[in-house]
């Protein structure tokens, strides 16, 4: 039986507007899909770089865009999170260990914590057990070590357990190491719909 939930963040609780970031980006110049551009974003995730150094580096590539529409486009990813989501989380929260797991940067946390506002956001936090952002531990999904690092830090059983994520690499990932694992299809499935999958109960 489950008794502990890892969950993602983006598009699985908060909406992410991917083709409206990759406009934003386009309308400076910039294709967010360029292999500098992605390989800024990976050392950003992991900690490796910090968010002025970020910054610069996009700005490099685009010398005439300032580095306030940098960081507004970066932003535009950041979508809403409907409240129905954190009722459920909340209610899910009486019954499971709950923690979060995401791959993400410190620019992308603060701005949702901003449009979010403090009260949601707290509310938010509130509902897991232990919050982790790639950023702060120097790791990412879909690298095996950041899950042995949940599983060993909270003694998690991983047949007990299960991940919640909308990418398939994470997935399988959590898979192999032996996690019960539910690959959201985001736009057509949403998390409030857990119970459905059959995978715990009620």
């Amino acid at each position: 039986m489950i008794n502990t939930i890892i969950f993602d963040f983006g598009d699985v609780f908060l909406n992410l507007k991917r083709d409206q970031a990759a406009s934003a980006f386009d309308a400076l110049g910039l294709n967010i899909a360029d292999n500098e551009v992605q390989r800024l974003n990976f050392a950003l995730e992991t900690g490796k770089i910090t968010e002025p150094a970020f910054l610069e580096g996009l700005n490099a590539l685009v010398p005439n865009a300032s580095i306030h529409s940098i960081r507004t486009a970066w932003n535009t990813v950041i979508g809403d999170f409907p409240l129905y989501r954190l009722e459920f989380l909340q209610m899910l929260s009486e019954r499971f260990r709950l923690f979060l797991l995401t791959n993400t940067d410190a620019i992308h946390i603060a701005h949702f914590e901003e449009i979010a506002g403090i009260s949601f956001a707290r509310d938010f936090y509130q509902c897991f057990e232990k919050v982790y952002y790639s950023f702060e531990l120097g790791m990412r999904k879909p690298d095996k070590p950041i899950f042995e690092h949940l599983i060993r830090q909270h003694e998690l059983s991983p047949k007990r357990t299960l991940f919640v994520d909308d990418r398939e690499d994470n997935i399988l990932a959590a898979q192999s190491l032996g996690l019960q694992v539910w690959h959201l299809q985001s736009g057509s499935e949403d998390v409030v719909h857990l119970f459905e999958k059959k995978i715990i109960t009620q």
